[in-house]
């Protein structure tokens, strides 16, 4: 007994099993044989029929006797799996030409699964007896059973190359096969010409064959993706649906769809695109119908007055099953081995096949009609001594001993004595001489041809030839997928996808943004639902096509178009950035949100950290791809105490100039010009020449030398001046003083603001949320080093925080 037992680790167990069973599921479940296009399940449903006489020339049978025979002889798998092979086979959106012919629901284009099989009946179809013509002479091998009772083909000689007609899906150990259908008639005269010339080259091939040819037809693009795959087996295409726009009365359109790409789910589809319609992903979709019956599919999708068709039917495309991407993976199994298939070698295995199928077979007939015309010849001599043959044959004792006389008396051999001795009498008369001896002259001239087949390459190449016309002839059907060269490149209008309407909105300092209805906003008597310690940012009336940049303290961008944001009353606080960006941090807030028309109408952002850095950065760069889970650096920042003072949209039409004001109350003015234009990951350049741990505290644009700035103290000190008392220097320089300092009393910039004739007043908003309006007139322009006049009593209310003009504008 111990000698029975032998020790081997897990690893190697393991590996030996495995790739076993992967060698099996390879060779003899998943990937189809390059000969006959057939996986092993496929083949013996056809070969099981065939036997069976379950053929299209006879009456149906129940599917469940044609799985029975297939399971109980050939295939001991679950019936299930058989069935499905079988009901595939049959279905005419999913094989280019149906090898099954079966009576009953064998399915639908929307999914809905086949009858079971004691419902439904099969037969053969006229085209899969092409792929048994040739069994049964010895053309293929055969092998037993998996139980040893009965012999299976390893093969079917097939004349239609069902790898390219029909195509193959299937997933193994390690490998998978994705192989498109195609027009037979393409296939053949490919086929042909390669017979022809053995040399010829893929582009001389693909003048017959286009492309693939789904049955669901189409429209295939990309003739580059077809090109590759024909030449290495992998590849990549896109298919869409064939629709037409019309018009509908009222002045309405309305988009149909006849035809959709292959595989694809036409009731998962309409359910994909009502969805569409009830979501309001995309303005303009009233109705989505799917009005297909016996005549041929019909999807309507029926649009509102005035939709933009083109713009809707592209969106389509885009978001659904309506256009898809197609990979060529063709994958099949040759000389036991799986490889990658091109057309050109996929259709040189087949014509070598077929050589061998036609050899064999005009070997087996030859051999046949050899033996008989052997026959033919002992009958033609029996008939000149005939009735000696019959004294010798009644002479006797039995059919052995008749046989035996025979070859001793006459020297007929064993088979023309077996032959005489089995004749019938009827067949003794003078018109079955002239009979034999027409079939014996047949059956020179075709023991001649067969010969000729055998020895000589152009005569079995004809006889190939002919059987490829033939199929051409009986069964080519015209092509149903349409082929564009280019792939059409999908932009949507977001014209359509967005209803466009004008709504208010908001973003707080606190990061709360928000937008509402105008009808929500004008109902609201002023109450935006912000915290009492929550600043407001940004509140303007924007279209939903507009575009929302909103800057962070941190030097991050948030981006979002107006539709996106979300849709609430005016009167609640809106949603938070934490909820929706994994990166917003506790101490970070909003500085300032900018308003864009459109995000392709160009221009800069210029960005100021206090740490004395500046830059400007086009709109296309600030504006991240992936933008709705985090935030992305709009700036990069030098330290961590380092922050963004101010970002400002520059149009870069007119001559503007740089001002930025520190908080030991230095100013200094430059040319925006000097400013460099470089990406949204670093941090600039230097702006200004910052010394004793000084900081700029505010940085403003000047589009005009008549404007004016305000700027208010920490002391509570406020003043305004023309912009032209600071004259233009130079970037990173130290600049000048804006304020005169004193022994006693310190001036530090708190904030400041531009503003021009326009303005009569100004509001200033103190730490502790106290506002300070102050109207102009009441005050004398300054100089630039006066100190100005107390406005904030800073005990009482605060340090001035924040100054705007009461008429600022904040969209662009």
């Amino acid at each position: 007994m111990a000698d029975r037992i032998t020790d081997l680790s897990l690893e190697t167990v393991m590996g030996e099993r495995f790739g076993r069973y992967s060698k099996y599921i390879i060779q003899e479940r998943a990937l189809p044989d390059i000969r006959d296009g057939l996986k092993p399940v496929q083949r013996r449903i056809l070969f099981a029929m065939d036997q069976d006489g379950n053929t299209y020339d006879h009456p149906y049978r129940k599917s469940a006797k044609s799985v029975g025979n297939v399971m109980g002889n050939f295939h001991p798998h679950g019936d299930s799996s058989i069935y499905e092979a079988m009901v595939r086979l049959s279905q005419s959106w999913k094989v280019r030409e149906p090898l099954i012919d079966m009576n009953g629901n064998n399915g639908s284009v929307d999914n809905d699964p086949a009858a079971a099989m004691r419902y439904t009946e099969a037969r053969l179809s006229k085209i899969a007896g092409e792929m048994m013509a040739d069994l049964g002479q010895e053309t293929v091998d055969m092998v037993l059973n998996f139980d040893d009772t009965t012999y299976e083909p390893t093969v079917l000689p097939s004349r239609i190359p069902s790898l390219f007609i029909n195509g193959a899906t299937g997933i193994s150990a390690g490998y998978a096969t994705e192989i498109p259908p195609h027009n037979l008639k393409e296939i053949n005269a490919a086929l042909t010409y390669l017979l022809d010339h053995p040399e010829a080259t893929l582009s001389q091939l693909m003048r017959y064959v286009k492309g693939p040819d789904f049955p669901t037809g189409g429209i295939i693009q990309g003739l580059d993706g077809i090109k590759k795959a024909y030449k290495t087996g992998r590849g990549k295409i896109v298919v869409r649906a064939k629709t037409a726009i019309s018009t509908l009365k009222g002045g309405k359109q309305k988009i149909e769809i006849t035809e959709l790409p292959y595989e694809v789910v036409k009731s998962t589809l309409v359910s994909k695109i009502d969805a569409i319609r009830l979501n309001k992903e995309v303005a303009g979709i009233a109705e989505v119908r799917d009005e297909s019956d016996r005549e041929g599919m019909s999807i309507v999708i029926e649009l509102s007055k005035d939709a933009n068709a083109e713009g809707i039917l592209t969106y389509l495309f885009k978001k659904t099953d309506l256009q898809i991407s197609y990979n060529f993976n063709m994958v099949a199994i040759h000389d036991q081995r799986p490889v990658h298939v091109g057309l050109k070698d996929g259709l040189s295995a087949f014509l070598d096949f077929r050589k061998e199928v036609v050899l064999k077979r005009s070997a087996y007939e030859l051999a046949k009609a050899q033996a008989r015309q052997h026959i033919v010849e002992g009958l033609i001599r029996m008939l000149s001594i005939l009735d000696e043959v019959v004294a010798t044959i009644r002479a006797s004792k039995n059919r052995k001993d008749a046989t035996q006389n025979l070859i001793d008396k006459f020297q007929f051999t064993q088979p023309q004595a077996e032959a005489i001795v089995t004749l019938q009498l009827y067949r003794l008369t003078n018109t079955d001489v002239t009979q034999l001896e027409e079939e014996f002259a047949q059956l020179n001239e075709k023991i001649a041809r067969l010969n000729l087949i055998l020895t000589d390459e152009s005569a079995l190449k004809d006889v190939i030839r002919a059987e490829i016309a033939a199929i051409t002839k009986g069964y080519a059907s015209p092509r149903r997928s349409e082929i564009e060269a280019e792939v059409e490149t999908l932009v949507i209008d977001t014209a359509v996808t967005i209803a466009e309407e004008d709504v208010r909105v908001l973003v707080s300092r606190n990061g709360y943004y928000k937008r509402s209805s105008i009808r929500s906003y004008k109902a609201s008597d002023n109450e935006n639902g912000l915290a009492d310690d929550d600043l407001t940012i940004f509140e303007g009336t924007l279209n939903t096509t507009a575009h929302l940049l909103m800057f962070t303290n941190k030097g991050n961008v948030i981006y979002r178009p107006v539709h996106e944001l979300p849709d609430t009353k005016w009167k609640d606080t809106g949603e938070h950035f934490s909820q929706q960006l994994s990166n917003w941090v506790s101490d970070e807030y909003v500085i300032k949100a900018i308003a864009l028309t459109d995000i392709d109408q160009g221009g800069d952002f210029l960005l100021v950290a206090n740490d004395g850095y500046i830059k400007q950065t086009s709109v296309s760069d600030i504006v991240p791809k992936s933008y709705k889970k985090k935030s992305a650096m709009a700036i990069k920042l030098k330290q961590e105490t380092s922050y963004l003072v101010n970002v400002v949209y520059v149009d870069k039409v007119a001559k503007q100039d740089v001002l930025l004001l520190s908080h030991n109350g230095v100013g200094l003015r430059f040319a925006l010009t000097d400013v460099p234009e470089i990406g949204a990951r670093t941090a600039g350049v230097k702006a200004m020449d910052l010394r004793d741990g000084d900081t700029i505290k505010a940085a403003l644009l000047i589009t005009d030398n008549q404007q004016k700035v305000a700027i208010a103290a920490t002391n509570g000190a406020f003043k305004y001046m023309p912009v032209s008392e600071i004259s233009r220097s130079k970037r990173a320089n130290k600049g000048l003083l804006i304020f005169t300092q004193k022994k006693t009393v310190a001036y530090h910039v708190a904030t400041a603001t531009i503003f021009d004739e326009t303005v009569t007043a100004l509001s200033i908003l103190t730490t502790r949320y106290q506002v300070q309006e102050i109207q102009l007139s009441d005050y004398r322009p300054s100089q630039r080093i006066g100190n100005g006049q107390y406005v904030v009593d800073v005990d009482k209310n605060g340090t001035p925080w924040i100054m705007t003009p009461l008429t600022l504008v904040t969209t662009n």
